[in-house]
């Protein structure tokens, strides 16, 4: 599985690093789905684990994820991705999940675990995914 399909040349043309170097031509977009959320991942943890003094970064780093899910869900919910429904629902509703309880970490009444928890399994399931192709 890979989630983002038609959206490609957009998130290349994001400004933030994160998305762009993780985009290059040797990569199956399955790895760089997985190398893009794994740096955000890395981004949010680093963030809150040095407090108040890294909250912009952390915000930056939420930020990112928030624009990964959204163009996740967009694709997701587009007529010509071809994973099967039942999945695509599923998916979505993470998306949607991740959007609520991001606005929740950022008015500080929240941890980012279940965030980092949902990008983590889903890091997981890409890679399994290309050990097994």
């Amino acid at each position: 599985m890979f989630l983002i399909r038609k959206r490609r040349a957009r998130m290349n043309a994001l400004p933030t690093p994160t998305y762009g170097s993780a985009l290059s031509p040797t990569k199956s977009p399955r790895d760089a789905e997985a190398t893009i959320l794994a740096r955000i991942t890395a981004r949010m943890v680093s963030s809150a684990t040095q407090g108040q003094v890294a909250f912009p970064q952390l915000v930056e780093a939420l930020s990112d994820n928030r624009r990964f899910w959204s163009t996740c869900a967009g694709d997701l919910a587009a007529d010509g991705n071809s994973l099967p429904i039942a999945l695509r629902a599923q998916l979505i509703s993470l998306a949607d999940f991740v959007q609520a309880h991001t606005a929740r970490v950022l008015s500080q009444h929240a941890s980012i675990e279940p965030l980092t928890a949902i990008n983590r399994a889903i890091i997981e399931g890409l890679s399994a995914e290309r050990l097994a192709a």
